[in-house]
């Protein structure tokens, strides 16, 4: 009993360091267990199903594994072998019957929202069509009917679905806003990857690469950003305005020679790297540094500075500007805003 006793002490501390490390898990806008629209609340509605029943099963086995050992104990005095019994056929059917039930509840709720979210909404004229592109270490949206391309931060209207077409440009990315959808992988071209969802309730969603894609996977993040259809169609509009330059003549050329060969803002600018149209009043600067911990200013002189530093391996260039064209370049994107919602 000892021996026991002690074995369980040294077990005590593992377990309660265990648990003090599970604990600090997750993030409450990563969580598929606050579901913020249809497609996740079926979801968690499964897992709710299928915990719920593994939980029942438990309960029971253990219940009958507590009664046996308690009922069928060794008493004291008892020498002679208990009487065995083999073979029921009774209780082979049982639980041969029982699981089968199970399976059964089980699989008919998943195979039925599994061709639910499987339908194809590409050629629904009331969708709102867009297309995602996969990048080390970004993500691209492409909205062909409104000729708007951005990056990192998605933005769609409460009222209506959104169709996705998903591809990758170099390794395979996994596309995952957990309190909207579940993950699905970004292919080659030619092996486009297809869903929809809808985000009824207006917000800015968390997403994450889920997929590993390099050293930089985790720091793969973008916004959702769900906004009703007034602002959706004001933000449609600023974003096909023409592109407002930096009014000093000379940092304007700086940036278009160095910047806009790879970016675009408004009308102008390359289609290589995120359209920068509106990052001043974005979440984040590289899908990463948060606006709300740091000033939008400082984070884009962060990024710009040295984008190995903040994201390892990713594919943005190391920008060689004077300490001027840098404060200058940064003050002018962090005052790139548009309107469609107050600036927010």
């Amino acid at each position: 009993m000892m021996n026991r006793w002690h074995a369980v002490k040294r077990l005590l501390p593992i377990l309660a360091g265990l648990a003090l490390l599970l604990s600090a898990c997750g993030r409450a806008d990563l969580s598929t267990l606050q579901p913020q629209g249809p497609i996740a609340e079926k979801q968690y509605d499964l897992m709710k199903l299928s915990i719920g029943m593994m939980t029942v099963v438990v309960v029971i086995v253990f219940l009958i594994l507590a009664y046996v050992l308690i009922r069928f104990r060794r008493r004291p005095g008892q020498t002679e072998i208990p009487k065995q019994v083999e073979g029921s056929h009774k209780l082979e059917i049982i639980w041969t019957v029982i699981p089968i039930i199970l399976l059964v509840i089980l699989v008919v709720p998943t195979v039925k929202y599994v061709f639910e979210f499987a339908q194809d909404y590409t050629k629904d004229k009331n969708a709102i069509q867009v297309k995602v592109t996969s990048h080390q270490y970004w993500w691209e949206f492409d909205y062909p009917q409104l000729g708007i391309k951005t990056g990192q931060e998605l933005v769609i209207p409460t009222t209506k679905k959104i169709s996705l077409q998903l591809n990758t440009v170099d390794v395979l990315h996994s596309f995952w806003v957990p309190s909207l959808f579940g993950k699905i992988d970004t292919n080659p071209e030619g092996n486009t990857n297809k869903m929809y969802f809808e985000a009824p309730k207006a917000g800015v969603y968390r997403g994450k690469c889920a997929e590993l894609c390099g050293q930089s996977h985790a720091l793969m993040d973008f916004k959702v950003k769900a906004v009703d259809e007034a602002k959706f169609d004001a933000w449609v509009q600023e974003m096909k305005a023409p592109a407002v330059l930096p009014q000093d003549p000379a940092l304007a050329a700086t940036f278009e020679k160095k910047c806009l060969s790879c970016h675009a803002v408004g009308d102008k600018g390359g289609t290589l790297g995120p359209n920068l149209t509106g990052i001043g009043n974005k979440q984040a600067v590289a899908g990463v540094l948060l606006n709300d911990e740091a000033p939008v200013e400082e984070n884009l002189k962060t990024w710009i500075k040295d984008p190995e530093k903040v994201k390892p391996g990713s594919k943005m260039p190391k920008v060689t500007l004077t300490p001027e064209e840098l404060d200058g370049i940064s003050k002018y994107l962090a005052n790139y805003k548009l309107q469609y919602d107050n600036g927010k």
